[in-house]
C-alpha cells in the first residue's frame, strides 16, 4: 500500500467518507452495512496509507484531525465526480448522447422542462442530466455541458451567452379583483402584497413609478423561492412581483391576472454559461434551439 502509483481501495475510501460525513464509524456501518469493527479496519489503512492519522478518538466517539477535514473534503469531491461518470455512461448507454446542464430550480421545473420533450422529438437519442444550482460553479470540474445563470455577466472563466432579459410583471389571483373597478392601480391598492426575499426593491420600484407611496411599501408576506410566491399568488395571498417566463401558463389559463408592467431598472436576466473550451455542435445546437423557446 505504500507505493506512490498505488491507490487505497474503493472499499476504503467509501468507509472512510462516510465515516468522515457522520463522524461516527457506528453511523457509518449503519450505513454502509458493515460492522463498527470494519469501519474501524478500513479507516486504519487509510491511514496507514496517508501516513497520518485520521480522525481523533473522543471518548467513545471520533473527531476528523485537520488532516483527516482536508481529505474527507477532496474525496467526497472525488467520489461525486466518479458518480457523475457512471451517472453520465448509464444514460449514454448504447449509441444515446447525453447533455448535462444546471439551471435554477424554479426556472428548470416552470420554464425549462416543459420545453424539453420538443428538443427530444428533433432528437431522440437525447438524453439529459439536469441539477439544480444557483451560482457560478467550476463547469469542467463538474463535468457539465452548459448552466443557465440569472444574473449579471458574473461568471468568470466561461463562455456567456445571453437567453432572455427579464420581464416582471404585477399579477394577483382573479378572485381579489372587483368587477367594479377599472383601473389596474386601483385593483392593487387595497390587495396584501407578497415578497420574494431576496429582491426586497420591487415593490419599491412600483410604487414609485405608479405613485403608489401613501401605500406601505414592505407590508406583506414574504418568500425565498419564486415558485412560492407563485403558489401564494395563485391562492389569492395578495398581489405579487413575477417574472413573466415562469407564469406563462397561469397567465394564459387566467389563474393570475396581470394589472402592471413593472419598471426595469438594471437590464438583468438568464444567461446560458459554457466552458471555455470549444462548444461540441450538439450543444452549439441546443444552445440555439434554446434561444428559440424565448418569446
Amino acid at each position: 500500500m505504500s507505493s506512490t502509483r498505488s491507490l487505497p481501495s474503493f472499499s476504503l475510501l467509501r468507509c472512510f467518507e462516510a465515516a468522515a460525513r457522520y463522524e461516527s464509524f457506528s453511523a457509518a456501518a449503519d450505513e454502509l452495512n458493515l460492522s463498527q469493527g470494519a469501519i474501524s479496519r478500513h479507516v486504519k489503512d487509510l491511514e496507514a496509507f496517508v501516513g497520518t492519522a485520521l480522525f481523533r478518538r473522543e471518548g467513545r466517539g471520533v473527531r476528523l484531525t485537520e488532516a483527516g477535514t482536508s481529505l474527507a473534503r477532496d474525496v467526497s469531491a472525488d467520489l461525486d465526480r466518479l458518480r457523475s461518470t457512471f451517472d453520465h455512461a448509464i444514460a449514454a448507454g448504447g449509441d444515446r448522447k447525453v447533455i448535462r446542464m444546471s439551471a435554477p430550480s424554479t426556472f428548470s421545473c416552470r420554464w425549462l422542462l416543459p420545453r424539453l420533450p420538443a428538443f427530444k422529438e428533433l432528437h431522440p437519442e437525447i438524453e439529459f442530466i439536469v441539477s439544480s444550482r444557483a451560482g457560478p460553479y467550476d463547469l469542467t470540474e463538474a463535468r457539465d455541458d452548459l448552466a443557465i445563470h440569472f444574473g449579471g455577466l458574473d461568471w468568470p472563466h466561461s463562455q456567456l451567452t445571453t437567453l432572455c432579459f427579464e420581464s416582471l410583471v404585477v399579477v394577483a389571483a382573479p378572485t381579489l379583483l372587483k368587477p367594479s373597478t377599472k383601473s389596474p392601480v386601483e385593483h392593487l391598492k387595497p390587495l396584501p402584497r407578497l415578497h420574494m426575499q431576496s429582491r426586497p426593491d420591487l415593490w419599491n420600484d412600483v410604487s414609485q413609478a405608479y405613485n403608489l407611496t401613501d401605500e406601505p411599501v414592505g407590508s406583506g408576506s414574504y418568500f425565498d423561492q419564486f415558485s412560492l410566491v407563485i403558489a401564494a399568488a395563485k391562492a389569492a395571498m395578495g398581489a405579487a412581483i413575477l417574472p413573466t417566463y415562469l407564469i406563462e401558463s397561469e397567465l394564459k389559463d387566467g389563474s393570475l391576472v396581470k394589472l402592471l408592467d413593472v419598471p426595469v431598472k438594471d437590464m438583468r436576466g438568464y444567461v446560458i454559461v459554457t466552458p471555455l473550451t470549444p462548444r461540441a455542435p450538439l450543444i452549439k445546437e441546443f444552445i440555439n434551439w434554446l434561444k428559440t423557446q424565448v418569446s
